[in-house]
């Protein structure tokens, strides 16, 4: 059996615009014996990849365009909900990241206390409910701009969301705290804004967002789950 794709090789490039990039900025999939196409977020299924920009636009036209048959030389069945599959994929991965940051006492929640950790200049990013009012981004903006934070303020999630991952209620707004324990959070939570990039320019999505009193006040907004449930190895090299 083919062993999976060593994750230090520089470029992959993706079937669909043939442009080359880092595997970061690519999702990769594998085939499995049944022809279905899985996506492999954590690249560590074995067998052949295929990869793809790691935007919903892409992996949409994939699909579309019946790329991972060509990309696979082999008759491959990929889902029509496929873009939408990643997109839940990504965000359960960012949501089980900030679960575990909240464990290791890396979040904050409560708009007093976050005000208090801005002005201590404690706080990497600021977390706020898709379904929450522009004001509290606002303030808690001017906040940051205030202590000259270079923060993100992030909006990706409903509060219900928020609520499960921190396993409190009514979260609204959460402040992750400086420190090794976000990197790996932050990180996915780019990657998932960038995956839905094409949504949030024709306005239907969220977005990581600069530290900038303008864009706040306008603002209003595991993993792999070693995904599928199966661990069932991809087309062999």
């Amino acid at each position: 059996m083919a062993k999976p794709e060593r994750e230090d090789e520089t470029e992959r490039t993706c079937v669909v615009t043939r442009r080359a990039g880092s595997p970061d900025e690519l999702i990769r999939f594998v085939r499995a014996p049944d022809g279905a196409v899985t996506p492999d977020l954590r690249r560590k299924l074995p067998g052949r990849g295929v990869w793809v920009t790691a935007r919903s636009k892409e992996v949409a036209e994939a699909v579309k365009k019946r790329a991972f048959t060509r990309g696979f030389k082999a008759e491959s069945k990929a889902p029509a909900d496929l873009a939408a599959l990643v997109d839940g994929l990504l965000e359960r991965d960012c949501l089980q990241a900030l679960s575990l940051a909240n464990k290791a006492g890396s979040v904050i929640a409560g708009f007093a206390k976050i005000e208090a950790a801005i002005a201590k200049g404690q706080v990497a990013a600021v977390l706020h409910a898709r379904d929450g009012g522009a004001d509290g981004v606002r303030k808690l903006g001017q906040a940051l701009r205030r202590s000259g934070a270079e923060a993100a303020q992030i909006i990706l999630f409903d509060s219900s969301q928020l609520d499960l991952a921190l396993g409190r209620t009514n979260v609204i707004h959460a402040a992750l705290v400086k420190g090794p324990a976000i990197a790996g959070l932050l990180a996915r939570c780019a990657k998932l804004e960038f995956y839905r990039s094409d949504a949030m320019a024709s306005g239907a999505g969220a977005a990581v967002l600069e530290n900038r009193a303008e864009t706040s006040a306008e603002s209003d907004s595991a993993a792999l789950g070693e995904m599928s449930g199966r661990d069932a190895p991809g087309t062999q090299d």
